[in-house]
């Protein structure tokens, strides 16, 4: 069913439960936590066309842990748990959709998590520069920062460094 959300809405809150699987046409979301010192982490971006949500809290049926907020105004197709777990069941090209989907979400999250563990805050800023270029017109730069676990300063001096 279609679903839209304005600029800054948090649509799954910490604690509370994710009741659909978002497949995102338009906008930018993020996913993003709150350790216990009130520093926020932003963990991943979401854009069309990809699914959207916090699809550990979905899947597992557990509160969620994170944030799941727009960033801009945002339109979505989303499907409630219950149906989406019974389409999977009669459908079986829906559940490998569905799968795939998921499979692509969480090499994702290992190769941010090898970035994270391995690299320099620029090799990080330099990875993501060339695998997805478009963010930077697309996300707020504060956002990008966070995501790469660098203060706005050091971000500044990467993105406006000259390129030869």
């Amino acid at each position: 069913m279609p679903f839209s959300a304005k600029r800054k809405e948090i649509i799954t809150a910490e604690g509370a439960q994710e009741r659909y699987l978002y497949f995102v046409i338009e906008g930018v979301q993020r996913v993003y936590y709150f350790d216990d010192q009130g520093r926020e982490a932003t963990l991943v971006f979401t854009y069309g066309p990809s699914f959207g949500g916090v699809l550990d809290a979905l899947l597992l049926q557990l509160p969620s842990r994170y944030f799941y907020e727009t960033l801009t105004p945002s339109s979505f197709l989303r499907a409630p748990y219950g149906e989406l777990d019974r389409l999977m069941k009669a459908r079986p090209g829906i559940e490998q959709l569905v799968r795939i989907g998921i499979t692509y979400s969480l090499s994702g999250v290992l190769e941010r998590l090898v970035e994270l563990q391995c690299y320099s805050a620029e090799e990080r800023f330099d990875k993501v520069m060339q695998r997805s270029p478009h963010i930077f017109k697309m996300i707020p730069h504060k956002y990008i920062a966070n995501y790469l676990g660098m203060d706005a300063t050091n971000f500044s001096k990467l993105i406006n460094k000259p390129k030869f």
